[in-house]
């Protein structure tokens, strides 16, 4: 195609002309405000100490802070910049502005980029500071590997806003290139070429158009949504929580900013931790507009301070000291004021005046801030003109010159604590180790008067406990995280694991120039390759199976039925798996091992003790054997990454991709699709459907639209609801379930920075173990040597590492997940599922070798919990002479199964770049993948599903050799909303498991706790106050939504809440989140339990309008009896506590060949039947029980000839001997039925060469006499 000038030049609208400069006035406004704001951050820095550096000079200082602001130039124009708040060693402060001009890349057309950048820069003149051409690595670009680069246009804006301003302009174009590019091939492309080229051109203003409008040529955009200040921390590397040098010249001249590494030791920041108690009326919720604050409890670096409102609080609280424990210290001043004025008045003043730089709260964001900003606005106070806090558009509380930490989001992301133990008083118990002060919210405004002093050691105990919390674990974690990522401390916070991932690895990718791929957006509507509409896909999981129920305790014995071939196998392989474990995991060389052999010797002979007797009772060794970092290092070893996803065309156009290349790595995973049954064509004729139909208006009153003007996503919504009506006529079901293996490819030489950033996440993690090892073992050296200074220390230092290493585990096992997550910008299903796939067979492995050497109990996804007898070979001491390591412990059972790891999972196709200059690959063997041995342990319980054929999987208590629980998994202890009876019966029944010497006596004393909560229920807790009755058998369920949001469906807390408000009104239900506490009745009799929930609250309430309201949901209007007792539902609650005897007690010892301990619980019919049948003596045996298959046996052939046997049975010295070769004769044969024996003699005969029979020919000669012996012949 022809580009010609026509001479003429039509001006787009806004090219040039007004529309296009920012001197609009609705521009100079938000200009305006835009600087109002960033002069009153400046003033409310100052307030907090952090004053602008105006001075030319150098100072050190520690980055505790950062945020995106503006400044004026020198030319007094509005430029971007990023606010660095620094705390210097003394503890003073200071902050400088860093301009940095914001950008994006956009990629043009081939051959078109002078085109393009000419025309952006005269549209959007004034708005665009800068255009460039830069070449990036795109992982994309096929055949990038050789070096080839993709030319991006970089465009360079002077602020945020023109850059947003720009994007809004060029991201409708782009889009609809992208998609016209992707509905046309490379056929069509080249005939509109070429019919554009071949006509005749009449009007050269419509040519002339077309081939101004640059934006038809713009086909990617890029980069152009990350965040201000994490591109100007990508790009210039500057983490909050390190030290910098920092040299101001003037404002003429941008600040420097070094890193200096050589500095560790931080500074102490101030940290203020609070927490405010509120009135509020019975059974409801405190409410900002009509309840007040009674007290605010802080502590400031570990002094405490409490200031009451005197209007609540009956009187004067006296300074006091609450130290729950003597590393908790906590000394209180108390400010007593006169009212709630006063009170925030008060606090807002006491902020000013210590300055701190962290805030600290549990759940502020949603109780505390929003509370306190509403109370001081009906006074008349501002709180962000005071102290500078406000929500943003999160609805999260913040300040540019203070860090609010909310130490729920670190609890819920980070501290691998179970769904209910997220209050604050199951975290300081988890993880402080005590127990906190805990008040009925119901009886605050009754203590204010009666007991204030009661109330102030509760209300300071919370902010102690919030304190401590952050100190001892929040802070170092967010910290240690803030040197990594480049975020505000408030941003590492909160984010979700995936977005730091994404962050890691957008730093590498920009050091590694290359260039960000877009995030992943939704594709609608998506086909299979047979043409079905998919509703959702995904991968198959890892593999999780339970074995096993009962109780396995490491002094009872059990039975083992092992397989002596194992055992042979295992023998054979002693010396390479001892070599393996020495050389690959501790990195050792096995020539300085001083006692190898006689190791070996020691494992052989007790592995030959163990295959001479396979059936034995013994007492059991119990392990977890589990893999290391699984995720992590299957996608390390096998160098999965998305971009490393390829398919034949990329393969094709690399240059690489020669035959015998190794670098085409093919690995299974399994793919799960649901999908519509209708075919293609059943769904075009639904799509011609829409097409002739209207739709509603897009505003109302506005005119019917046809299909095709509703956006994609509409059109999308209703060809599937319309399909989905289809199916359920047409195939009587709307979905379709497959599950496929798929092979993918993966590339071993696509760049590794993923990869990259991975290993450097491990091996970061692996360092704070060692670390946390290392202080663990000084920790008990000073508890020996009792030094009170050291052992504070060492135990501080144990915790920090832990807490890192913890960060680390959090986040290196969101490398696997975050690529499945909606949005990622490094996107791959395949990959994810490879991950899990590969898991599962090592796992699955592992178990096939466990099952004949011992018992396994219980997969995980990347683990096997197992019992193994107690003489099979443990851990063994190697002596070497290395001097670094001059003892090594191996454990066996780990080392046996690394080894099968390494056979069957070691990539031999690894290849890495050692010579980027002449694009040398080294292909190496590569596996990272061990398992790792957690153990032996005292006892393990696995209880029983009540259904016939099920395990409950996940479900588990591990006890240590010391009797402490070592791992509690899915049970409702861990649960929220569970019925507490059964919280407390299952907290109590599984210490009764370590005691008794017998598998008869530990069902025994488990027994004796079921029936005490037995006795309580059949007695209907006669002896019990109604306190603690109302505690036992009431449930508490949260509702996630709206009460209106639920519609009509059912469930016990919804009728909690339509009758709460009944009695309490319908602002009790307005907004989700609402607690429902409830008990079971036994009236209206026949309901389903649905209808006979009802509010604990009630029972609570006035008595006139506790028994009015009893009536009517009891349906009883004659009811006089309002005791409790006889409202409940026994039977409900005998049948639910039974249901977990049943689990955890009668049901595993049934399995376990134990008389049922628990008669009043009885065994589910199928168990029953099963029992009876297994003992009962006069059943009648099966045939297959009296006589045993033997296999085919063999016929021995009689009629074969002498010759023939002789030929069949080898001679004894001929063997080791190779078989003499025989020609092979095609025979067609063709023969009447004949008996079976004949028929065998003839197939042996025809097996045998016919010069073997008959011998060698004679000659044809040439007389008669001799032609005649031939013919005979």
């Amino acid at each position: 195609m022809v580009l010609r000038n026509s001479g003429r030049r039509h001006p787009e609208p806004g090219a040039d002309g007004e529309g296009s400069r920012d001197d609009g006035p609705s521009s100079s406004v938000s200009a305006l405000k835009r600087l109002e704001r960033s002069q009153w951050t400046d003033k409310m820095d100052l307030r907090f100490g952090f004053e602008r550096l105006k001075e030319p000079g150098e100072r050190t200082g520690w980055l505790i802070n950062m945020h995106p602001t503006e400044i004026l130039d020198e030319d007094k124009r509005l430029v971007s910049a990023v606010d660095y708040y620094f705390i210097q060693d003394d503890g003073s402060r200071f902050k400088v502005a860093l301009p940095y001009m914001p950008y994006f890349y956009i990629a043009a057309r081939k051959g078109c980029d002078r085109e393009v950048s000419s025309f952006l820069s005269k549209k959007f003149q004034g708005k665009i500071a800068k255009l460039e051409n830069v070449p990036k690595e795109d992982l994309d670009l096929p055949n990038h590997l050789v070096g080839l680069k993709r030319s991006y246009i970089k465009l360079s804006f002077h602020t945020v806003e023109d850059l947003v301003k720009v994007r809004k302009e060029i991201s409708p174009a782009v889009k609809k290139n992208r998609e016209q590019d992707h509905a046309s091939d490379e056929y069509t492309t080249m005939l509109s070429s070429i019919l554009q080229g071949g006509s005749v051109i009449t009007d050269e203003d419509e040519t002339s158009k077309k081939i101004a409008d640059q934006l038809d040529n713009i086909v990617d955009m890029r980069e152009y949504d990350v965040p201000y200040h994490i591109r100007l921390s990508i790009d210039l590397r500057i983490h909050v929580a390190h030290w910098y040098n920092v040299r101001f010249r003037g404002n003429a001249f941008p600040v420097e900013i070094t890193r200096r590494d050589d500095l560790v030791e931080r500074p102490d920041p101030v940290v203020l931790a609070f927490d405010i108690e509120t009135t509020k009326l019975p059974l409801k919720f405190p409410d900002a507009e009509t309840d007040q604050i009674m007290m605010i409890s802080y502590m400031i670096d570990g002094q405490g301070y409490l200031i009451t409102n005197r209007e609540i609080v009956s009187e004067d609280i006296e300074d006091f000291e609450f130290t729950p424990k003597p590393e908790y210290e906590g000394p209180f001043c108390v400010f007593n004021e006169p009212d709630e004025v006063h009170l925030i008045q008060r606090w807002f003043e006491h902020i000013q005046e210590t300055k701190p730089t962290i805030m600290v709260t549990y759940n502020g964001d949603f109780f505390d801030w929003p509370f306190v900003e509403a109370r001081a606005a009906i006074h008349g106070l501002s709180m962000y003109q005071e102290i500078g806090f406000q929500k943003d558009s999160q609805g999260e509380y913040k300040a540019p010159q203070c860090i609010h930490m909310d130490c729920l989001r670190w609890v819920k992301r980070d501290s691998y604590l179970p769904v209910g133990s997220h209050n604050l008083k199951a975290a300081a118990k988890a993880k402080l180790g005590y127990d906190p002060v805990e008040l009925d919210p119901e009886d605050m405004c009754r203590m204010a008067t009666e007991q204030p002093q009661t109330l102030a050691t509760y209300s300071v105990s919370d902010a102690v406990a919030t304190y401590y919390l952050y100190m001892k674990y929040v802070h170092p974690f967010i910290f240690a995280l803030c040197t990594i990522i480049p975020m505000e401390p408030d941003e590492v916070l909160r984010k979700g694991s995936g977005t730091l991932c994404e962050a890691l690895l957008m730093v590498q990718a920009f050091h590694a120039n290359i260039i960000f791929p877009n995030k992943q957006e939704q594709e609608f509507n998506k086909l299979t390759d047979d043409g079905h509409m998919l509703d959702a896909e995904t991968y198959v999981g890892g593999h999780v199976e339970a074995l096993e129920s009962g109780v396995f305790r490491s002094d009872i014995p059990c039975r083992f039925r092992m397989n002596p071939a194992a055992f042979d196998f295992l023998l054979q392989r002693v010396e390479k798996t001892m070599r393996h474990a020495i050389e690959e995991e501790e990195k050792v060389p096995v020539e300085q091992a001083t006692n190898f052999q006689e190791v070996c010797e020691q494992i052989k002979t007790k592995l030959t003790s163990l295959k001479d007797v396979p059936n034995r009772i013994e007492c059991p060794l119990i392990y977890h054997l589990d893999v290391g970092a699984m995720y992590p290092n299957i996608i390390l070893t096998n160098r999965l990454q998305p971009s490393a996803i390829v398919d034949e065309a990329t393969c094709a156009a690399c240059d690489f991709n020669k035959p015998g290349a190794s670098c085409q790595r093919k690995m299974a995973w399994q793919w799960r699709g649901e999908f519509m049954p209708a075919s293609r064509s059943e769904y075009h004729r639904i799509q011609h459907q829409l097409e002739s139909e209207k739709f509603p208006p897009l505003f109302p009153e506005g005119p019917a639209r046809a299909f095709h003007e509703l956006s994609r996503e509409e059109q999308a919504k209703y060809e599937k609801r319309r399909l989905a009506d289809y199916c359920r006529k047409a195939y009587k079901k709307i979905h379709v379930t497959k599950v496929e293996e798929r092979l993918t490819t993966i590339c071993q030489r696509e760049n590794s920075f993923y990869v990259d950033t991975v290993r450097a996440f491990r091996d970061r993690r692996y360092e704070f173990k060692g670390l946390h090892k290392v202080w663990k073992k000084k920790l008990s050296a000073a508890v020996e040597v009792g030094d009170a200074s050291e052992v504070k220390r060492c135990k501080n230092m144990e915790i920090l590492y832990d807490s890192l290493q913890l960060a680390h585990k959090c986040i290196l096992n969101s490398f696997y997940g975050y690529v499945m997550r909606k949005g990622a910008r490094w996107y791959s299903m395949e990959m994810a599922g490879i991950v899990c796939f590969t898991g599962a067979n090592i796992i699955t492995q592992a178990r096939e070798l466990i099952e004949q050497i011992g018992r396994p109990l219980e997969l995980d996804t990347d683990g096997i919990w197992c019992v193994l007898p107690n003489s099979f070979p443990e851990n063994f001491v190697i002596k070497t002479t290395n001097a670094k390591k001059p003892k090594l412990t191996i454990s066996y059972p780990g080392a046996m199964l690394n080894i099968m790891v390494k056979e069957g999972f070691t990539n031999h196709q690894y290849q890495e770049l050692t010579e980027p200059s002449s694009l040398t690959y080294v292909t190496h063997s590569e596996n990272s993948i061990f398992f790792e041995v957690d153990g032996p342990y005292l006892a393990m319980i696995l209880p029983a599903s009540k259904e016939e054929g099920k395990k409950l999987k996940k479900r588990y208590a591990v006890f240590n050799e010391d009797g402490s629980l070592a791992e509690l998994k899915g049970f409702e202890v861990k649960r929220r909303g569970e019925l507490q009876l059964i919280k407390i019966f299952q907290s109590s029944v599984f210490e009764a498991f370590l005691k008794g010497s017998t598998l008869e006596e530990v069902y025994g004393s488990v027994a004796k706790v079921a029936d005490y909560w037995l006795d309580v229920l059949y007695s209907k807790a006669a002896n019990m106050p109604d306190s603690e009755l109302f505690e036992l058998i009431s449930e508490n369920r949260s509702m996630s939504r709206k009460l209106e949001d639920y519609g009509e469906q059912k469930s016990t807390s919804i009728s909690t809440a339509k009758r709460l408000a009944e009695f309490l009104g319908d602002q009790m239900v307005k907004d989700a989140g609402l607690s429902c506490r409830y008990i079971i009745s036994r009236k209206p009799e026949g309901s389903p339990v649905t209808e006979r929930a009802i509010p604990l609250a009630i029972f609570q309430a006035e008595p006139t309008v506790r028994k009015h309201f009893l009536r009517k949901w009891l349906k009883s209007s004659s009811l006089q009896d309002f005791d409790i007792r006889t409202i409940l539902d026994w039977d409900y609650y005998i049948e639910r506590l039974g249901s977990a005897i049943q689990k955890i007690i009668t049901i595993p010892a049934a399995l376990q060949q134990v008389k049922n301990p628990v008669p009043r619980v009885k065994h589910p019919d199928w168990l029953h039947k099963k029992l009876l049948e297994k003992n009962d003596i006069y059943k009648q045996k099966k045939i297959s029980e009296l006589f045993v298959l033997e296999g085919k046996r063999q016929i021995v052939m009689a009629q074969a000839s002498e010759n023939s046997l002789s030929l069949c049975t080898p001679d004894m010295e001929d063997i080791g001997l190779t078989k003499p070769h025989h020609s092979t004769v095609p025979v067609a044969t063709k023969r009447k039925r004949v008996w079976e024996t004949q028929k065998e003699s003839q197939d042996i005969a025809l097996t045998v060469p016919w010069q073997e029979v008959l011998g060698q020919p004679p000659s044809l000669g040439t007389t008669q006499e001799e032609w005649l012996v031939w013919l005979q012949f």
